[in-house]
């Protein structure tokens, strides 16, 4: 009886090209933040998210209320519905006006919840500047 002890093994590697394809994929699905974020871009990362959601909110509601204000005017001028016309218009109006105290709230709200992490890197990244 033959002991046939062999043992065959074949790798097969991606080429170049595969391997830039699978390694574009596999970063679309990659959730975690870029490790190396020095302290200058975390410092704009939050003033950025802090001024956007100041600016987004107010905007959205501004736009709806228009919206319904637009709606009010094509009531009266185009349907001939005077009066539920200026109702609807007069309620689009309320929207408009309560963007920008929206506005200031979302900022104050934002620079209360971001405002230490702020201003520790920006005394922090100061510091670094005087030292050198």
């Amino acid at each position: 009886m033959e002991n046939n002890n062999e043992f065959k093994f074949t790798y097969n590697a991606p080429s170049e090209a595969q391997r830039k394809e699978i390694e574009s994929i596999r970063r679309q699905y990659t959730t975690s933040k870029p490790q190396s974020e020095s302290k200058m871009e975390r410092l704009l990362r939050l003033d950025n998210t802090v001024k956007n959601n100041a600016t987004v909110y107010p905007l959205i509601l501004g736009v709806v209320g228009t919206l319904i204000s637009g709606l009010g005017m094509a009531m009266v001028l185009e349907w001939s519905m005077l009066l539920l016309g200026v109702i609807v218009g007069i309620i689009g109006l309320v929207p408009i006006a309560l963007a920008y105290p929206l506005h200031k709230y979302v900022l104050k709200k934002m620079k209360n919840k971001y405002g230490d992490e702020i201003l520790r890197l920006s005394e922090e990244l100061l510091n670094e500047n005087k030292s050198e």
